[in-house]
């Protein structure tokens, strides 16, 4: 078994788009597709990855819009959500709200279900449903390389909005004390924005997040 993450900070808002890659059969899901996703796919062809998946940590736009392209270029490819994130997804990712007109996105092909493992070639990828910043939103835990993707629920010294449709300020902080904070201190958080972090800096430093 040999597994590859891979963060591309990417477009206008600067996101992150992760690839998950197993090394041995070189296919990739992409994790929170966003704007300028081409970077991410000229990188994966220079490499000989085959992307096979596309999972969402949520259905906010800009952590979404990538998944058109890569539908586009890979028909059939895969595309993950949990489903109380499927009337914003198939609104739009609240786009409208900042006057942005988008087209469709392609529809889920698979629902996330909240604690299933997910063995992706002998990587186990723990889904853990977090909502607060949207209803829908979880965090992928992976063991193996102590590793949580946390999407927009917790950042560098930072944590997600609340003031969007579907956000709940203190169902945000209940998860992330509850599924975030229980991981071992020395977990490395790749955030949906922004530098990575560990989960004991952020118990002991995030200002918004009481140690």
């Amino acid at each position: 078994m040999s597994f590859e993450v891979t963060n591309i900070p990417l477009g206008p808002m600067a996101n992150n788009a992760i690839l998950l890659t197993d090394t041995d059969s070189l296919e990739t899901i992409i994790v929170d597709p966003t704007f300028d996703i081409h970077r991410a796919i000229t990188e994966m062809v220079g490499k000989g990855y085959k992307p096979v998946s596309v999972w969402l940590t949520h259905a906010h736009f800009d952590h979404v819009i990538g998944a058109i392209e890569l539908a586009n270029r890979y028909p059939g490819i895969e595309i993950a959500l949990h489903p109380a994130d499927e009337h914003l997804y198939s609104s739009g990712g609240g786009a409208a709200n900042f006057g942005i007109d988008l087209p469709s996105f392609p529809k889920p092909t698979r629902w996330f279900v909240s604690g299933e493992i997910i063995d992706f070639h002998g990587t186990k990828i723990e889904i853990r449903h977090a909502p607060g910043h949207s209803p829908g939103h979880v965090l992928l835990y992976i063991p193996s390389v102590s590793t949580l993707i946390s999407g927009d629920v917790i950042f560098n010294m930072g944590i997600g909005r609340t003031d969007l449709d579907g956000g709940d300020p203190n169902l945000l902080l209940q998860n992330i004390y509850k599924q975030v904070f229980t991981l071992p201190d020395e977990t490395k958080i790749l955030p949906g924005h922004g530098p990575e972090t560990t989960v004991g800096f952020e118990k002991q430093n995030n200002p918004w997040l009481a140690p």
